[in-house]
């Protein structure tokens, strides 16, 4: 337990008492010393010394994505000589935004993810192999690096793709742990059946899955997620993290959700007014960092729509869960009548074995309507095929037929990975807004 803060399984209302102890703290700080947050209380007279409760958060209007990009230096809370790491977001919903961190924000990282590590059964017993980048300003890259180094477990960097490279490491060094984007951790599965390898005689026994989702609502595997545990008898762990919020919500073995750390997050799921959403109803989820010296956040809205889970967890943690992230508000595709996220369509597209890779796009037509584009990677025998079972499918569920093109290797590659890109895009967005 020594990695394991006591606060996580402390009673509710303890968490509170702590939790607005630290509110009234970063409110002190935010009108010190951040420019946009004294503007913000000024525009919307908020007395701060009137926010006590967690309650009273709700008088304070919430910080945007809209705010972060085009106030961006405005957020800093600390002298610029105090800056150590500069770290920037994807630029999944815009244009990217810069992350200004101080030294003691870089602990903080660490020490985020060494609690949720070690929530995932992590111990200074496990070598990690990390299939994901360090460089390009990612921040998740430096967290996971510093929060196993903070564990005390090893950690192998090979950074994403080549399959072949991989499993020579894993060979090699014998890692009992990846971390890794789980569509990634498929196509090791595919290169281990084509190349005679047996992933279950290897010395992997769990993965940490980042970057999409691996459980549905019910939290039941999805299709991608029962896809590895098929062929691989590891444990699955699925997390959820930005890099604005600079903490993770990672799954313990229950794999109900991923854990709140309360030290470091206040966490609000909202409905579109701004309101919170009843319990169990899905909601934006929106946090206030708690001990970010260079750009604190106050009522920031992700633009993730997830549920929260307040009961407590058999593992003895009392703390909030968010269940799987069922899309990004901003993504919402409406075609003819019929709304979805992203991540369903993934889901649907996961459910045939015979595509062996694809990117979703989504376009604005010439009536200003959302179109929807699969470019697909399949075999030129299953192609006909693939295109009638797709059509029946999107038809019968949908109740729409999405327009299909079939790809090759490159050009997927390409869509996939831009010349900045950090991680492979699933989905693109054209839409005119």
């Amino acid at each position: 337990m020594k990695h394991t803060p006591e606060i996580e399984f402390k009673p509710a209302a303890a968490i509170r008492s702590f939790q607005e102890d630290k509110l009234k703290e970063l409110l002190v700080y935010l009108q010190k010393y951040s420019l946009f947050y004294q503007r913000h209380f000024a525009n919307h007279s908020i007395d701060i010394a009137s926010i006590k409760t967690l309650e009273d958060l709700q008088r304070i209007p919430p910080t945007t994505k809209d705010d972060l990009q085009q106030n961006n230096w405005d957020f800093l809370a600390a002298s610029k000589s105090d800056i150590v790491e500069f770290a920037s977001t994807s630029g999944t919903l815009g244009k990217p935004v810069t992350l200004a961190l101080t030294d003691n924000d870089l602990h903080r990282l660490a020490y985020n993810e060494c609690i949720s590590f070690a929530c995932a059964d992590g111990t200074p017993d496990d070598l990690y192999q990390l299939m994901l980048t360090l460089d390009r300003q990612f921040m998740a890259g430096i967290a996971y690096y510093e929060g196993i180094r903070k564990l005390g477990a090893g950690l192998v960097r090979v950074g994403p793709g080549l399959p072949a490279m991989q499993w020579e490491t894993i060979e090699r060094l014998k890692p009992t742990a990846l971390v890794a984007v789980p569509s990634f951790i498929v196509k090791l599965i595919e290169y281990a059946r084509q190349n005679g390898i047996d992933p279950n005689k290897s010395s992997v026994k769990k993965a940490i899955c980042i970057g999409e989702g691996l459980r549905t609502g019910a939290f039941d595997l999805n299709i991608i997620g029962q896809k590895i545990k098929d062929a691989w008898n590891i444990d699955l762990y699925s997390t959820y993290a930005s890099s604005e919020m600079q903490t993770a919500f990672t799954e313990c073995k229950q794999g109900i959700g991923g854990h709140h750390h309360p030290e470091l997050l206040i966490v609000e799921v909202l409905d579109d007014n701004g309101k919170p959403v009843p319990a169990g109803e899905p909601g934006e989820v929106t946090i206030t960092t708690l001990g970010v010296e260079g750009m604190p956040l106050l009522r920031y809205k992700t633009g993730d729509i997830a549920v929260a889970y307040t009961e407590p967890c058999a593992c003895g943690r009392t703390t909030l869960r968010l269940g799987p992230v069922l899309g990004r508000k901003q993504q919402l595709i409406k075609l003819k009548g019929t709304t979805i996220y992203p991540p369903g369509i993934f889901e649907l597209l996961n459910e045939m074995s015979s595509i062996r890779d694809y990117v979703v796009e989504a376009s604005t037509g010439e009536l200003g309507t959302d179109e929807l584009k699969l470019h697909l990677l399949v075999s030129e025998e299953m192609k006909d095929d693939i295109k009638k079972r797709l059509s029946t499918i999107f038809q019968s569920r949908l109740r729409v037929v999405p327009e299909i093109y079939f790809a090759s290797a490159q050009e997927l590659e390409k869509l996939q990975f831009g010349k900045m890109d950090r991680k492979i895009r699933k989905f693109i967005d054209n839409r005119n807004f």
